[in-house]
């Protein structure tokens, strides 16, 4: 358990990844199938509309289930489609892997009741009420669990190599699944992991930080599986110094568990990361892949 801190003096190694592994055009890049998945959530039967990658080999391949972020109009949320990018699809399909990446309920073509809103308010840069962002991570993992559990029905995945993955809100979904410990998941990976930030009115703080210290603290006590936790030093939604208090938060609970803390992501806010920082990422989560034997025979 531990914390690497990787600033932008390592432009070296920076440069170095990025050159092993070049971006690949979009036209060689492998495009989702789009799927209507017949889910059980909270026991209700829920069709959730999903983008899914396979590799071009036969089966049966590991599987990754992404949680995407949140947007934070209704609008925006409405008009979510392709819950995963392309680009970070393929890097996991270049390794055998498959992808499930769902639009839970209160996004896009799934649509339904928005069942992930904390409670944080914003008037201007003064964080207003008292969000509760243990209930936003329980009910965004509810599509999570039920992901899962359809995957586990599936001819093509195999069903001990299952490792979770999220982005913002879908990383904290993420970790409120790590704690179901699932059986199959070997690990569980966090970009940007959060909820009640507020970049354009108060960049780099969120609203009542402390509670999702206590939300991650909760979830860390429960949780076994192995987690990677990812952020950038120029977040606009947590700022550099918070995600460190989560961490420790949840590393308190004794899991196998590590942060790294990237530079700044050039030309973009640090909460993309996961789009904009793949020479800074990409070493780091292929040594946890490796390391929780993902792609083991």
């Amino acid at each position: 358990m531990r914390v690497r801190i990787l600033w932008l003096a390592a432009a070296l190694l920076v440069l170095g990844c990025a050159a092993a592994q070049p971006d690949l055009s979009s036209s060689q890049q492998v495009q989702p199938e789009v799927r209507r998945l017949p889910l059980l959530i909270e026991g209700k039967p829920t069709e959730v509309v999903a983008d899914v990658y396979k590799p071009a080999e036969a089966g049966p391949f590991p599987l990754v289930i992404f949680s995407h972020g949140r947007a934070g109009s209704r609008i925006e949320r409405i008009r979510l489609r392709h819950p995963i990018a392309v680009g970070h699809a393929d890097y996991w399909v270049r390794q055998g892997v498959a992808v499930v990446a769902p639009e839970r309920p209160g996004y896009g073509e799934t649509g339904g009741a928005d069942v992930e809103d904390s409670g944080a308010q914003w008037r201007g840069a003064h964080c207003l009420g008292d969000p509760d962002y243990t209930r936003t991570a329980m009910n965004a993992r509810r599509a999570v669990l039920a992901t899962y559990e359809w995957a586990l029905q599936q001819p093509w995945v195999r069903k001990n190599r299952i490792l979770l993955e999220g982005q913002s809100v879908g990383g904290m979904a993420t970790m409120a699944a790590a704690a179901l410990n699932l059986a199959g998941v070997v690990g569980t990976v966090n970009f940007s992991g959060g909820a009640g930030g507020n970049p354009h009115s108060s960049p780099a703080n969120s609203c009542r930080p402390n509670n999702l210290a206590e939300t991650y603290r909760q979830f860390g006590q429960q949780a076994r599986v192995p987690s990677l936790w990812l952020y950038a030093q120029n977040d606009q939604y947590w700022g550099p110094s918070m995600p460190g208090v989560w961490f420790a938060a949840y590393q308190g609970g004794g899991s196998d568990t590590e942060m790294v803390e990237t530079g700044a992501v050039n030309g973009y806010d640090g909460h993309q990361l996961l789009q904009h920082g793949g020479p800074m990422w990409r070493a780091p989560l292929d040594a946890f892949v490796k390391r929780v034997g993902l792609l083991a025979p």
